[in-house]
C-alpha cells in the first residue's frame, strides 16, 4: 500500500491522538494540529518518529481562524504535498455546561466556530487543492468526527448538540458535492470514549455503563475510533461515500 499523506485536526490527545496512532501504525505520513504550542506536543512527536517508519509534523492551529487554516495547509503541503486524507476531529465540549436557558452567545459561537465553521471550511480549502492536483495512484476522502449528540438531545451542552448536527448535514453535502470528483466523505460517529472531554463526567458515564448504557459493558477508547478510520483511509469502503460509521458500543441499537 502507498502511504498517504494525512492532515488530522486535534490530533495530539484524546481521539485525535488515537486516530493518529492507528493511522502510524499503517505507515502513512501524518501532520496533526491542535490549538496548542508545538512544546505540548513534542513528546506524543518523538514518540511516532521513535516507533513509527511514517513521516510527522506538528502545527499549531486554531481551525476557527480563517489565518490559522490558511497557515496549517501552507505548512502542511510544504511538508508533505497536497493530502490524500483530511480527518476532521477538532472539536470541543462547552466550557461551562450550562441550561439551555441560560447557554451565552460567546459559547455558542466558540463551540460552532470549531466545531463546524473549522471543519467546514478546512473541508472547501483542503478539496480544492485535491481537485487541482488530482492522484489517481490515492485513494482520497475526508473524514468527520460526529457524535452520537447529533441525535440525542442533551440540553446543558445544547451547542455541541447543535454543532455535530450540523456537522451529519456537512458529511451528506460534501459526499454529493464531491462524488464527481471521486473524493469519499464519512462520518464516524463515537459514543462514549473515554478522554479530556468525557473526564468531567467519568463518575456519571461509569454508572451508565454498568446498568447497561451501551451493550458492551465498557468505555470506548480513542483507538477504537482510530482504527475505524485507518480502515476508511485504505480504500476498503470505497463505494460507502456520505455514511456514518457508529463507534459506540452499541448505544445507539433500539431495543426493549
Amino acid at each position: 500500500m502507498i502511504p498517504s499523506n494525512i492532515l488530522v485536526t486535534g490530533g495530539a490527545r484524546g481521539i485525535g491522538a488515537g486516530i493518529v496512532l492507528e493511522l502510524a501504525k499503517c505507515g502513512h505520513n501524518i501532520g496533526f494540529c491542535g490549538r496548542a504550542e508545538a512544546a505540548t506536543a513534542a513528546g506524543f512527536l518523538a514518540e511516532l518518529r521513535q516507533k513509527f517508519p511514517g513521516k510527522f509534523a506538528y502545527f499549531q492551529c486554531d481551525v476557527s481562524s480563517e489565518t490559522d487554516r490558511a497557515k496549517l495547509l501552507d505548512g502542511f503541503v510544504s511538508e508533505f504535498g497536497v493530502p490524500d486524507v483530511l480527518v476532521n476531529n477538532a472539536g470541543v465540549a462547552p466550557d461551562v455546561r450550562a441550561d439551555l436557558l441560560e447557554m451565552g452567545e460567546a459559547s455558542f459561537d466558540r463551540v460552532l466556530g470549531i466545531n463546524l465553521k473549522g471543519p467546514f471550511f478546512l473541508t472547501q480549502a483542503v478539496t480544492k487543492l485535491m481537485i487541482a492536483a488530482p492522484d489517481a495512484d490515492k485513494f482520497r476522502c475526508i473524514i468527520n468526527t460526529g457524535s452520537i449528540s447529533a441525535d440525542y438531545a442533551s440540553i446543558n451542552r445544547g451547542e455541541y448538540c447543535l454543532s455535530k448536527a450540523a456537522v451529519a448535514m456537512a458529511t451528506k453535502l460534501f459526499a454529493v458535492r464531491l462524488a464527481e470528483e471521486n473524493i469519499c466523505v464519512y462520518e464516524v460517529r463515537p459514543g462514549v470514549i473515554k478522554s479530556d472531554m468525557t473526564s468531567v463526567v467519568t463518575a456519571k458515564y461509569d454508572k451508565m455503563i454498568a446498568e447497561g448504557l451501551t451493550l458492551q459493558r465498557r468505555w470506548g477508547m480513542p483507538e477504537d475510533v482510530g482504527r475505524v478510520v485507518a480502515v476508511l483511509v485504505n480504500g476498503s469502503f470505497g463505494y460507502s461515500t456520505g455514511q456514518i460509521i457508529n463507534v459506540d458500543g452499541g448505544l445507539t441499537v433500539e431495543r426493549f
